[in-house]
Order: structure tokens, then C-alpha cells, then sequence
């Protein structure tokens, strides 16, 4: 199977093109990553990971985390094609590319948040994503449930293995 073809990068792309759920598009992406044997902090997926959470930075209004995480992706994208085949198959990673880095400037100018995209480009992923998309539930678009998702989730789980660690750490 290509990589993009992963069901969780099909997810990704719903994510990203049909509400904008910029977090939700770090999660499956992170949870695709994590299923990669020996994958480190270099793969090919978190150039996309970066382009998420670079997204969802911007729109909260974080310009500085935005700006710093999407030249970490656009960086990161421009090394795609040539080390990574299949990591930039299927899409149009030139658009992609362009996109990211015109938020880039936008974001340089001050200007207003604005998203794009992800222009796909073969017939297997179109079909992927139509077969893909009627069982996923979306959040409403630009609603405070996706705009603000990292404050309104339930973290009692994360914080309670933090809080474990912690008290490892300290017998």
C-alpha cells in the first residue's frame, strides 16, 4: 500500500479539507506515525504533523508558534520527493507546498488566518477518501470545538500517566 493510501492519511485529508479540524489531523497522523517500526522524529509524516499543528497555531491566533512550526514543515516538505518516495504521491504536493509557504508570508504580513487544500490527484485516493468520509462524524466548521480542542478534551487520562511518571521517577 502507498503511504498515502493509509486509511489514517485518508483521515488526515477529511480532516483537513472538509472542516479544518486541524487537531484532529495531528492525532490520526501521530497515531499512523506511531504504527511505523522504528520511525523517529525525521519521518516523512511529521512534515505533514507540522503542517496540522502550524494550521491550528495560526487560526488561534499563535502567530509565533505558527510561524516557527510551518517552516519546520515547509522545510521538512522540500526534502519529500527525493528521500521519501511516496510521501508526496497521490496529492499536489507542489500546490501544498506553495500554500504552506504563502501561509508563511501571510502570517509574516499579519494577516488574517486562511486555510487551503489538499488538492488530491489520483483516482485511488478520490475513491479512498469518498468511501472513508460518510463513516467518519465531523465537528461543524469553525466552531469553538475544533477551533479550541486542545483546552475542551478530556486530559484526566494524560495527566494521570504524567503524574505516574512523575512518582517513578521520584523512589
Amino acid at each position: 500500500m502507498k503511504p498515502l493510501h493509509n486509511p489514517l492519511f485518508i483521515k488526515f485529508v477529511i480532516y483537513f479539507n472538509e472542516n479544518q479540524d486541524f487537531f484532529e489531523c495531528h492525532e490520526v497522523l501521530e497515531e499512523y506515525w506511531k504504527t511505523i517500526p522504528n520511525a523517529t522524529k525525521d519521518h516523512p509524516l511529521i512534515s505533514y504533523i507540522l503542517l496540522s499543528t502550524g494550521m491550528y497555531h495560526w487560526r488561534r491566533e499563535n502567530t509565533v508558534g505558527a510561524l516557527r512550526t510551518l517552516k519546520k514543515a515547509r522545510e521538512r516538505f522540500k526534502k519529500l520527493p527525493e528521500n521519501y518516495p511516496g510521501f508526496s504521491d497521490d496529492i499536489n504536493f507542489e500546490e501544498l507546498v506553495k500554500c504552506t509557504e504563502q501561509s508563511i508570508s501571510h502570517i509574516e504580513e499579519g494577516k488574517l488566518f486562511s486555510s487551503y487544500q489538499i488538492v488530491l490527484t489520483s483516482p485511488i485516493i478520490l475513491s479512498l477518501l469518498n468511501k472513508t468520509l460518510p463513516t467518519m462524524e465531523l465537528l461543524p466548521f469553525g466552531t469553538d470545538a475544533i477551533i479550541h480542542k486542545h483546552l475542551l478534551r478530556d486530559r484526566s487520562d494524560l495527566i494521570r500517566k504524567r503524574d505516574e511518571k512523575k512518582k517513578g521517577r521520584l523512589l
